[in-house]
């Protein structure tokens, strides 16, 4: 089981970590909502809870929930730029379908 970072997604997080001045990585999970049926929470965090599953990727800890890493297994988080937009951008081959407007998936 893994969860990673793409070296464009960790320069960000640890940019924004920077700014914020405080925290030691970022929270990855997914909760039920959406039309079709999960969505993905990105969230930066100042520790660990006591049943998170850590990852290190490119020098960023990386916290998931149990509960979570069922679905988010082999997930990679890339930051991308296209045009005038920018954003994390989660690359997970146990999606099986996302509703059209791109905010929520199906496995």
């Amino acid at each position: 089981m893994a969860v990673t970072l793409t070296e464009a997604a960790a320069h960000r997080v640890n940019h924004f970590m920077a700014k914020r001045g405080s925290g030691i990585g970022v929270r990855l999970g997914v909760k039920t909502t959406g039309c079709s049926g999960l969505a993905y929470k990105i969230e930066f965090v100042e520790g660990p809870n006591e049943d998170d599953v850590e990852f290190v990727s490119h020098g960023v800890r990386v916290l998931v929930d149990p509960k979570s890493l069922a679905y988010l297994d082999g997930t990679e988080l890339d930051f991308v730029r296209e045009g005038l937009s920018e954003g994390f951008r989660f690359n997970n081959p146990n999606v099986k379908s996302e509703c059209g407007c791109g905010e929520s998936f199906n496995i």
